[in-house]
């Protein structure tokens, strides 16, 4: 069971079949956001997926926002996306000479969204829209 479908820009059709979400900051317990902080949650995202999933993982990277130019011991104040999330998508073989009833192609992809909504259709972000699919995924057969 697919638990949304997006249109890439490229025209392909993925189905998400697995979502994670958390608190970007969930657990934080002292200092501020700044970028050493950032870059962990991104990289240990990163490096959980690549555990999680047994398809290639793709990072959108995350905007990042500077609402406090103040530096602090680590730096300026850098706050990312309030909901970190980690998606596993599956499509049709990228390979166009693979038997399409038995190959798929997959890709785990972690993203960071300003509000707690799954992304489907034409309300997922043009981040995730504009992702090169035919150049990321890996061919798997069923």
């Amino acid at each position: 069971m697919s638990l949304s479908y997006i249109a890439l820009s490229s025209g392909r059709s993925i189905e998400l079949t697995e979502l994670r979400m958390s608190s970007t900051y969930g657990g934080f317990l002292e200092g501020y956001p700044c970028k050493p902080v950032n870059d962990m949650i991104v990289s240990g995202l990163q490096r959980e997926a690549g555990r999680a999933f047994s398809a290639p993982v793709h990072l959108v990277p995350p905007c990042r926002e500077y609402p406090d130019q103040t530096a602090g011991a680590f730096g300026p104040v850098e706050v990312l996306p309030d909901v970190a999330c980690t998606g596993l998508f599956r499509s049709a073989a990228v390979a166009p000479e693979l038997n399409p009833v038995l190959h798929r192609s997959a890709l785990t992809v972690v993203w960071f969204q300003p509000v707690l909504d799954v992304p489907s259709g034409e309300n997922a972000g043009l981040e995730l829209r504009s992702i090169r699919w035919e150049e990321l995924a890996q061919d798997y057969e069923l």
